[in-house]
C-alpha cells in the first residue's frame, strides 16, 4: 500500500491505495468518526492481493491533519470522488463504518451511476424519516457531550463501547490516542462529524442507493439505535441484513473473518466487464 496525499484548501487528505488494475474490482474502505485507516487493516491485508484497495483518513482524522473544519459531507463526498478519479478507480464497492456508511450514501447522492456497489458496517440510514426527533435533537448536541466528557473517561468509553474483544478495544484506544492528550482536536473532530451529520438528515433528500447492497451490524453493537435503526433499514428497503456475532460496533476489525467472507461474496455476486 502506497501512501498518497490530497490537498485541498481546507487541509491534505491521506490516503493508501496499492496498485491500480482496471480488470479487478475496486473497493474503498471509509472509516468512521474519530477512527483512522487502521480500522480497516484486517480488510486491507486480505483484499490488497484480491482487488483494487483504497483506504483513508478522513479529513481532520489521523494523518489528514491540521483541517478547517468548514466543510460538510457533500464536500467530503466530492473530495473522495476527485481522489478516485485521480487514481483512475472507476465503479467503487464502497464500504463504509459508521460515519463512512453516511458518507458512501452521500456519495451515492451526489454520483449515482458511478458506484458499483454499497456495504454498510455498523452505519445508518441518512433519510429523515429514519430519525425520530429526539434521536435528532441529540445527535445535534453531541458535541456538547464531547467537550464535557474527560479525556480519561473518553478513552475507556471508546473502547468498551466500540468494541467487545481485546483486538478492537486496543485498536480503538491506539487510533484515539492518535489525538494523545489533545482533547480539543478530538472534540473538534467528534463535533464537527456529528454537526456534519445532522445537517446531511436535515437536507431531508432521498440518498436512494440505486445500485446493490448489503448492511452489515455487529449484534453486540452499543452505539444508540444501530441496531434498531437496521432492522429499520432492511424491512423497508430489503437490503438484505448481515449479523455478526461477539462483535460491536467496529465489527468488521473484531471478526474479519465473517466480515472479509461477506464482502468477498457480494463483490463475486456483482458483474464486472
Amino acid at each position: 500500500m502506497k501512501e498518497k496525499v490530497y490537498k485541498t484548501s481546507f487541509g491534505s487528505i491521506h490516503y493508501w491505495v496499492n496498485c491500480i488494475d482496471p480488470a479487478k474490482p475496486s473497493l474503498v474502505f471509509l472509516p468512521g468518526l474519530t477512527a483512522d485507516h487502521r480500522l480497516f487493516d484486517r480488510q486491507i491485508e486480505y483484499f490488497k492481493d484480491r482487488c483494487n484497495v483504497l483506504v483513508w483518513d478522513a479529513p481532520g482524522h489521523g494523518q489528514s491533519w491540521p483541517f478547517i473544519f468548514e466543510f460538510d459531507l457533500m464536500d467530503t463526498a466530492k473530495w473522495l470522488c476527485s481522489i478516485l478519479d485521480q487514481e483512475k478507480i472507476l465503479s467503487p464497492l464502497i464500504v463504509g463504518q459508521s460515519m463512512g456508511g453516511h458518507l458512501g450514501q452521500a456519495f451515492a447522492e451526489l454520483y449515482p451511476e458511478d458506484i458499483k456497489g454499497f456495504i454498510s458496517v455498523n452505519s445508518g440510514p441518512l433519510p429523515k424519516k429514519y430519525m425520530a426527533p429526539r434521536e435528532l435533537w441529540i445527535l445535534k448536541r453531541m458535541g456538547i457531550f464531547y467537550s464535557l466528557c474527560p479525556w480519561k473517561l473518553m478513552l475507556r468509553l471508546a473502547g468498551k463501547g466500540f468494541a467487545t474483544t481485546a483486538y478492537g478495544q486496543k485498536l480503538m484506544h491506539d487510533m484515539m490516542m492518535t489525538y494523545g492528550e489533545d482533547h480539543a482536536r478530538n472534540r473538534r473532530v467528534a463535533g464537527h462529524g456529528f454537526k456534519m451529520l445532522a445537517d446531511a438528515i436535515e437536507k431531508d433528500l432521498e440518498y436512494a442507493l440505486n445500485c446493490p447492497a448489503i448492511l452489515i451490524c455487529g449484534e453486540e453493537d452499543k452505539i444508540s439505535s444501530i441496531k434498531r435503526i437496521n432492522e429499520t433499514w432492511h424491512k423497508e428497503t430489503q437490503i438484505p441484513l448481515y449479523w455478526v456475532k461477539n462483535a460491536g460496533h467496529n465489527s468488521n476489525a473484531e471478526r474479519p473473518e465473517i466480515v472479509n467472507k461477506i464482502i468477498e461474496t457480494f463483490v463475486k455476486n456483482l458483474e464486472y466487464n
